[in-house]
């Protein structure tokens, strides 16, 4: 279960630099729903994420991230930005970081997801956070 933080057992890996294509930003949001149980664990456990789970985050080119709860329906509602060029390359990236995994290990824990057959956050394919479709957009 969940450990308090530890230095790093592994390297951090980078995708490739994508500052010359900083303006192909792609906006994700996601849900998953969350045992009502867990909610308090959930939000603490978020309150203080590893060190390690954010710079991997930062790394793999993900900004302005957000989770968001409805306590009616329980779905958390996952928003952020990709900024890279390879966003499978780095959510590959993401899975190899063992402290990460740990991370998701924990978490999935605490959620059930709405997309069937998935199993957890590691496996990838099917997805366990729900991928929305975009419908309107003002910037």
């Amino acid at each position: 279960m969940w450990k308090p933080h530890a230095p790093p057992s592994q390297r951090i890996t980078k995708s490739p630099d994508p500052e010359s294509q900083h303006t192909n930003v792609r906006r994700i949001a996601q849900i998953v729903k969350l045992k009502p149980e867990f909610l308090d664990k959930y939000k603490e456990v978020h309150a203080a994420v590893w060190p390690e789970v954010l710079q991997q985050i930062k790394v793999c080119n993900i900004e302005d991230y957000s989770i968001y709860h409805d306590p009616t329906t329980g779905i958390l509602f996952a928003t952020f930005k990709y900024v890279g060029i390879d966003f499978e390359g780095d959510m590959e990236r993401m899975r190899e970081n063992v402290k990460v995994r740990e991370w998701w290990a924990m978490t999935d824990s605490f959620q059930e997801s709405v997309v069937p057959g998935a199993r957890n956050s590691e496996s990838g394919s099917p997805p366990w956070w729900k991928e929305l479709e975009e419908v309107f957009y003002l910037a």
